[in-house]
């Protein structure tokens, strides 16, 4: 997700754009960079390549299961894009929910009590996997007490400021 035309070229998919050429010709995007970033996001499991004529030799791109999960993904930087840099005018797409015809925006909810999620509502805690090392700073009130699970479930995320996030202290 980290190159610029990876999300765009989800997007497209998703949308169902899934022919090199069509991709390629919405995008305005070189065909040697489409048929790299295509590559890798077949590689990464993103998306399957099937073939859908022989001569020549042309395929179609869906999502798999690893890529449909992007969505959520996608559609809030869509959102983000349309109101942090959208014309005048508004934004350039809408959104529509097919089960019920009516134009929706991305949100974010709790899985558990179905509240949103807001920026000032969430911490962290460690996981199964963590380890000290680069990223594992967030956590480190957590990682200083290995083997206690009581202190790292109680210890306080660090506080969100307008500068970024800091340890309580």
């Amino acid at each position: 997700m980290g190159e610029a035309w990876t999300p765009l070229i989800l997007r497209d998919v998703v949308f169902g754009l899934c022919k090199f050429d069509e991709i390629q010709r919405d995008l305005g995007i070189a065909t040697n960079v489409l048929a790299d970033r295509l590559g890798t996001l077949v590689e990464h499991g993103l998306l399957s390549r099937e073939p859908y004529q022989q001569k020549p030799l042309r395929y179609r791109y869906e999502l798999t299961d690893k890529g449909a999960e992007l969505l959520p993904v996608l559609l809030s930087l869509m959102r983000w894009g349309d109101r942090w840099t959208a014309e005048p005018e508004g934004p350039p797409v809408t959104i529509v929910h097919r089960r019920c015809g009516q134009p929706t925006e991305p949100i974010m909810v709790c899985s558990a009590c179905k509240g949103p999620v807001h920026a000032g509502e969430v911490s962290a805690r460690t996981g199964p996997g963590a380890r000290r090392g680069p990223g594992a700073n967030l956590l480190s009130g957590w990682l200083t007490a290995p083997g206690r699970p009581a202190v790292r479930e109680t210890a306080p995320p660090p506080r969100i400021t307008s500068v970024g996030r800091f340890p309580n202290g």
